[in-house]
């Protein structure tokens, strides 16, 4: 009876044995197959890598909006566009209050001080373009803090990328002598601009004008696509709105010569 009891006892355990070795393997064999899915290029695409590249389409979104949105606006509505930054503040707390929205919150939120910073701007101290930069560069102090604090990356990377490619749009103003041509197009009457863009863009189209239009787009082009390599979200941010300003350069551009 002893043998019998000790026989059955061995047996239940190999038998626990066999199982508990049987779920470790099909455990390694898991980790194996999601290893294989996230290195394969081959294979579909996981929803993270998705999510990067929506971050990157949304970077250019949000940096074409107050060019394109909130320009007009601001023109004849100032304090509305200025009143507007709590709504846009708002929404990106919001957001970032629920997990499943939070990155697109946090984008919003470094879209907030571009907003701001032109609202204040082009409501009431477009006629000097000596204030552009400083107005612009409101958010810097505010970015800086929470990047060091490691919080808030993608709207904050956002916001510089945004701010770099200004910086380098204004310095080509400067070095090619636009500045009185931005002062005259912001007093005159809008039938009464045409002339003047005209004379801008024969400045521009100078042996100077064009070799410091392709410098300023070389490193644009290279501060754009270098973190893209990185692979990661707040980085997708810096490059959208970097590369950002070389397509509203570029239509600034052609709708001057067009007009």
């Amino acid at each position: 009876m002893i043998n019998n009891t000790l026989t059955s006892y061995s047996t239940s355990t190999a038998s626990i044995d066999t199982e508990g070795l049987s779920i470790n393997q099909g455990r390694k064999g898991i980790g194996e197959l999601e290893t294989t899915l996230s290195q394969s290029p081959n294979l579909p695409i996981a929803p993270a890598s998705t999510k990067v590249w929506l971050v990157l389409a949304a970077a250019v979104f949000l940096v074409s909006v107050p060019v394109f949105i909130e320009a007009p606006l601001v023109r004849s509505l100032p304090s509305l566009s200025l009143a507007m930054t709590g709504l846009w503040v708002w929404l990106s707390f919001t957001l970032m209050s629920r997990p499943a929205t939070y990155l697109w919150g946090d984008l919003l939120l470094g879209f907030s001080w571009s907003w701001l910073a032109g609202a204040i701007y082009w409501g009431w101290l477009r006629w000097e373009p000596l204030w552009h930069l400083p107005v612009e560069s409101i958010g810097l102090p505010f970015a800086c803090w929470c990047l060091a604090r490691n919080w808030g990356k993608v709207g904050n990377w956002f916001y510089l990328g945004s701010l770099f490619g200004t910086v380098l749009t204004d310095v080509y103003f400067y070095v090619v002598d636009l500045m009185p041509y931005w002062r005259q197009i912001m007093q005159v009457e809008p039938d009464r601009v045409s002339p003047i863009l005209q004379t801008a863009v024969l400045q521009v189209q100078t042996p100077w004008g064009e070799g410091w239009a392709v410098t300023l787009a070389l490193v644009l082009l290279t501060f754009g696509i270098v973190p893209l390599f990185k692979k990661q979200r707040h980085w997708y941010a810096f490059s959208g709105a970097v590369l950002s300003t070389i397509l509203v350069d570029s239509l600034f551009l052609l709708a001057a010569i067009l007009v």
